[in-house]
């Protein structure tokens, strides 16, 4: 029987899915009785009350008066080594090849080779920061130093080989959700508030980057809310937020646009809407359409990156070219009002992402990283390169 792991977790604490899976995986490991220490400058977002098992570890950035910078990455690097040796942590799992590979390799170099680095790329390390001439050989080096390396999904895995021609055996693990968390039904009282029993809520939940196509999201909301009377849920903060606002009052409809700004439970407000709008330019992987699947809610969304590795287009939702809001919205519109076809996506949706995408599965492909790794084990070699 395999002994119970002290492991220690790295991640964007606030932003993005990453933080998300992140957190997500150290819970149940924690569960399942693994010791689990986050180091981040902050509170997990997810991680919410206490947990057996679970430590925070905060990372202190100096503030000495000749750094022109805080030197973030030093303090991690820092902080992570003394983690490690003052818990006897048997790994490191981080996310995101920088900063956060990059210090556990440090750290590794402090503490020791006995302690492990696991590194799971989750698309914008690779998709933005790998194409950047200035991080490319960083971000090759600390892939190359891992002691294993994943990714969230195929397209990532494609295109990571692709930018950076790194010669590291790269392992698919799928993001996940617990399935537990989108059981609930609906509150009517909560989805009163925004829209009448005859009307369709559609949502949008993301940072608000370029790459998400805010003005995508309008354009098809405003083609469906022709034919069928609509609200429009935006959740998150993000860049593109300002230029959002203004479209939406540029066309009238401040009263059927919402904006909600983070939000902790998201579970409870996918769970008021009948669509997910995701026309993303660029997704690794597409987190908040799984989460929207959990909750039974088709997606409506772009064929780009690795969105078709989730959605099912014409089982549990419809895909369509970058940029295509016509032909989005003329999927939407179909869904709506086809109320039996909505009904079997959205079963389909809930099927597909417990068995697909199980929490329990997932991360019992982390476990069998881990203890690979922690033997010194090479990986099998059916991996595809």
């Amino acid at each position: 029987m395999n002994p119970m792991l002290k492991i220690g977790i790295s991640c964007y604490p606030t932003l993005g899915g990453s933080g998300v899976v992140a957190t997500e995986l150290g819970k149940m490991l924690a569960e399942k009785g693994h010791e689990v220490h986050f180091i981040t400058d902050r509170m997990p977002f997810r991680l919410g009350q206490y947990h057996s098992n679970i430590y925070y570890h905060e990372v202190e950035v100096s503030d000495y008066y000749v750094f022109r910078y805080p030197p973030y990455d030093l303090a991690l690097a820092n902080k992570l080594a003394q983690v490690a040796k003052q818990e006897e942590l048997d790994l490191l799992h981080v996310h995101y090849a920088v900063p956060h590979a990059i210090c556990a390799y440090l750290a590794k170099q402090m503490v020791g080779d006995h302690l492990k680095v696991v590194t799971t790329l989750h698309g914008t390390d690779i998709t933005i920061l790998g194409h950047d001439p200035s991080l490319r050989d960083l971000i090759r080096m600390a892939i190359h130093e891992s002691d294993a390396v994943t990714a969230v999904s195929q397209d990532l895995i494609t295109e990571t080989y692709e930018v950076l021609a790194v010669e590291k055996p790269i392992e698919l693990v799928y993001n996940f959700v617990d399935p537990r968390d989108y059981i609930a039904p609906a509150n009517p009282q909560l989805r009163a508030g925004f829209a009448l029993p005859h009307e369709k809520i559609l949502l949008h939940m993301s940072n608000f980057r370029p790459v998400k196509r805010i003005t995508d999201v309008i354009d098809i909301f405003a083609a469906v809310h022709k034919q069928i009377p609509s609200h429009l849920i935006f959740v998150g903060e993000g860049p593109e937020l300002a230029k959002a606002v203004n479209r939406v009052k540029e066309l009238g409809f401040t009263n059927r646009v919402h904006f909600l700004g983070k939000q902790n439970n998201v579970a409870e407000v996918i769970g008021l809407a009948d669509l997910l709008l995701l026309p993303s330019e660029k997704e690794s992987f597409g987190l908040v359409a799984l989460e929207a699947m959990a909750a039974g809610v088709p997606t409506i969304g772009s064929d780009a990156g690795g969105i078709p590795e989730v959605v099912r287009h014409g089982i549990d939702g419809f895909l369509a070219p970058v940029g295509d809001t016509k032909q989005m919205a003329d999927y939407a519109i179909q869904l709506l009002r086809d109320s039996q076809m909505w009904s079997e996506f959205s079963l389909a949706s809930m099927q597909h992402a417990r068995d697909q995408f199980s929490a329990a599965a997932v991360m019992a492909q982390y476990e069998e990283i881990y203890y690979r790794v922690a033997r010194n084990e090479t990986m099998k070699s059916s991996v595809n390169l």
